[in-house]
């Protein structure tokens, strides 16, 4: 009989340990949320506040690719990661510090307005958290 071969998740898959674990909750809650959020705002309302929108949007998208990388793990898991956790923490620092200095610009909020303080300022801590675990688990050279 020929021998089974199995596939097995890199060591740096988040799935591997329990703060990986609710990392990934975090993070697939987060992408279900601002795509679902964003979903509903365009559809019904879009022309109030198309910018704020097609940012919660991006946000959405930024959190699902997150979130498939740090699952995946490997080196291309760790690319999709590390850019998605990077643009995220770019996202929520513009973001945020543009809506306190320009509120006209965001008439209505976004996941990242105000750092995140609608979301208890879960979306700027969290890509401190998913940064710090990508480096934490990267692969011996």
């Amino acid at each position: 009989m020929p021998e089974e071969t199995t596939a097995t998740r890199p060591s740096d898959a988040a799935l591997g340990s329990g703060l990986g674990r609710v990392l990934l909750l975090v993070y697939g809650i987060f992408a279900l949320s601002a795509s679902a959020r964003a979903l509903v705002q365009i559809t019904t309302h879009f022309d109030e506040a198309p910018l704020a929108y097609l940012l919660s949007a991006m946000a959405g998208l930024v959190y699902i690719a997150a979130t498939v990388g740090l699952a995946r793990g490997g080196p291309r898991g760790r690319r999709i990661a590390l850019i998605s956790c990077t643009i995220e923490l770019i996202g929520v620092l513009i973001i945020g510090t543009l809506s306190i200095l320009d509120k006209g610009d965001f008439p209505d909020a976004t996941v990242w307005s105000n750092f995140g303080s609608g979301y208890g300022y879960v979306p700027l801590i969290l890509p401190f958290v998913g940064l710090w675990w990508i480096w934490r688990h990267k692969p011996a050279a």
